[in-house]
């Protein structure tokens, strides 16, 4: 796990034509102008993509790096939350793209978390049939997880993330030190992203993560700078190996099933989509036992680690029909049939086809 953590580091995501790097820095924030100009020597606009909330604390800093580089910017400011994930906010990025007359090879910034993330992402996968996009993640779950892989899309009353694409930036810049100013219950939904990687294919890290919790909550600079260079490290390697989640990619998804229809169910007003993810990932680590895939007490371990974070673990009361169906629009299913990522152990995680509805129901009725 242990990690010799540089000034500035830089992980290359080896995609061929669409590669790009994700650049970590403390401070940096201010410098993305002299890079972009790089990345774009010719084109003179860009437009910043943030929300009511980022937007006082970060807009102008990254609009004066990018006017000193001799860039016109222009913005779009988004309301702040999961629930403003729809297609009313992506018609608001896409009202102001035709009014800034962006041309193809002019650049969106996503400025802020994973919602502005994803909604950026996927407007420039549609605006003139594409235009490059750069994402600036200011949350901890942005910087160590949805900034990086090229998925964007926007959520429908039916499901988390429906419409959408894989649509790979062009750069991934992040500052740490925008933490400083991150309300705690998003550094700690960002933190059970971070644990994720454990649980997946890390065990070491799982440990590591364990040890430093309260650390992270304290904004500890190089425990969040090892956090997320590691985090992101895991993330570029699964997304080079499997772009498009045709196989391994899937397993980032640990929680994401059960977590996903947490929040379908709450009309994404109640939990942020790290602690969903929490709850989502004991639900899987308790099937995996029930289906004695996983030894017993691996949820237990696991419930300790997300109560130290301070994340919620209680099961949301909810029919078996209800989880069913909302777990029926998961974008991993294939055709009727519910795919989920169920665990060995910590650290050995794995993609499961052959999961009954009667196992779901038993599952459910464990938790009356």
């Amino acid at each position: 796990m242990s990690e010799q953590i540089t000034e500035s580091q830089i992980y290359n995501v080896d995609l061929g034509a669409r590669s790009y790097d994700i650049h970590i820095e403390p401070g940096c924030l201010k410098n993305l102008g002299l890079t972009m100009r790089r990345l774009f020597p010719s084109p003179s606009r860009s437009m910043i993509i943030s929300n009511v909330t980022i937007a006082p604390l970060y807009l102008q800093i990254v609009k004066d790096s990018l006017e000193s580089e001799g860039w016109s910017v222009s913005d779009c400011i988004l309301p702040d939350g999961e629930c403003y994930k729809t297609m009313q906010s992506f018609e608001l990025i896409m009202d102001a793209l035709m009014h800034g007359k962006l041309s193809r090879n002019e650049p969106i910034i996503a400025l802020g978390g994973g919602v502005v993330g994803d909604m950026s992402g996927f407007a420039a996968s549609c605006y003139r049939r594409g235009i490059p996009f750069i994402q600036v993640p200011t949350t901890v779950l942005a910087q160590v997880d949805s900034s990086v892989g090229g998925k964007t899309a926007i959520n429908h009353p039916h499901g988390k993330n429906m419409i959408g694409a894989f649509y790979q930036p062009k750069l991934v810049w992040i500052d740490p030190l925008v933490l400083n100013t991150l309300d705690i219950r998003e550094v700690r939904a960002g933190i059970a992203e971070a644990i994720k990687y454990g649980l997946i294919r890390d065990a070491a890290l799982f440990d590591w993560m364990q040890e430093h919790i309260e650390d992270a909550l304290n904004l500890d600079a190089n425990v969040l700078a090892q956090m997320i260079h590691t985090s992101c490290r895991h993330k570029a390697e699964v997304v080079m190996a499997d772009e498009t989640e045709q196989g391994m990619r899937a397993l980032l998804n640990l929680g994401h099933t059960f977590g996903h229809a947490i929040e379908s169910m709450t009309h994404y007003n109640t939990y942020l989509h790290g602690e969903a993810v929490a709850i989502g990932t004991l639900m899987a680590a308790r099937l995996s036992e029930q289906l004695t895939y996983a030894p017993a007490g691996t949820e237990e371990t696991i419930q300790r680690c997300y109560l130290t974070a301070g994340l919620p673990t209680a099961v949301p009361s909810f029919s078996a029909d209800a989880w069913l169906d909302a777990m029926g629009h998961d974008k991993k299913n294939i055709g009727s049939r519910i795919r989920y990522i169920l665990l060995r152990d910590i650290g050995d995680a794995f993609l499961a086809e052959n999961v009954y509805p009667d196992a779901i129901r038993a599952l459910i009725r464990s938790y009356a």
